[in-house]
């Protein structure tokens, strides 16, 4: 419990620093683009925490998570084949490249161009470009799997959808929420860009409109917002990754002491 409470403390000390300060220097500075964290924290509750938390905050998380969700099932599928598939993935290898060095948000034109406007021109560009750290993080684990691991699993004629599920995913079970982990973190940055570039609802598009018509506090309370929402989203994937992995953290501590 000592421990917890410490790491917690660790986590947490320079957030608070930061907040500190910022009040103190904020409260009476006369700058117009940096007004007072009490302004910024009073708009953010008028912004976020009612009417626009259901009209705006949800959908850009519904659309987060079903386009991280698609991205997730794909990229473990296409991973685990490509990793299984030499010639399949030759060949392949070098277009996945090139299209993952593509920033995603280069291809929002493309997509309202196919798309529209809406829904599921967002869900679409997040899940392209979140796929990609996925599909790679699956191949390098699963070609990284211990191959004593499969020459038992077929000693005991396990069948192809036992050594899948049994031995392969656990094996690569690390990597690939490594993987998972950072199309989360695509996923988040996507979501704020097309809704930027592509939308006039969601809380990309109201932290763009409020610095273009020089709403600055508005502007901050959505940068707040966006900062926050980072963070627990990444704090849910971590405690979820803990609950998987529990096997995998549990053979590390156990290795180090």
């Amino acid at each position: 419990m000592t421990r917890r409470l410490s790491l917690v403390a660790l986590e947490l000390w320079l957030p608070v620093v930061v907040l500190v300060g910022w009040w103190l220097w904020s409260a009476g500075a006369a700058e117009p683009f940096f007004p007072p964290l009490q302004e910024i924290l009073t708009r953010f509750r008028e912004m976020w925490l009612f009417d626009q938390f259901v009209s705006d905050v949800l959908p850009s998380l519904r659309n987060m998570a079903v386009g991280f969700g698609i991205a997730s099932v794909v990229g473990i599928a296409v991973g685990m084949v490509l990793a299984r598939v030499r010639l399949l993935r030759e060949a392949l290898e070098p277009l996945m490249h090139f299209v993952r060095a593509t920033p995603g948000v280069a291809l929002v034109p493309i997509f309202i161009l196919l798309l529209g406007f809406g829904p599921s021109m967002k869900i679409s560009i997040i899940a392209t470009a979140a796929v990609f750290p996925t599909i790679i993080a699956t191949m390098d684990g699963v070609r990284s799997a211990d191959p004593v691991l499969l020459d038992i699993s077929r000693a005991y004629q396990l069948t192809r959808r036992q050594r899948v599920t049994k031995v392969l995913l656990p094996a690569a079970g690390p990597q690939i929420f490594a993987g998972l982990q950072v199309s989360l973190q695509v996923a988040f940055v996507v979501m704020i860009a097309s809704e930027m570039l592509g939308s006039t609802e969601g809380i990309g598009a109201l932290t763009l409109l409020a610095q273009q018509s020089f709403a600055v506090t508005d502007m901050w309370s959505g940068i707040v917002l966006l900062g926050l929402l980072g963070y627990l989203v990444n704090l849910l994937f971590l405690l979820a990754r803990g609950r998987v992995l529990h096997w995998y953290d549990g053979a590390r501590k156990a290795a180090k002491e």
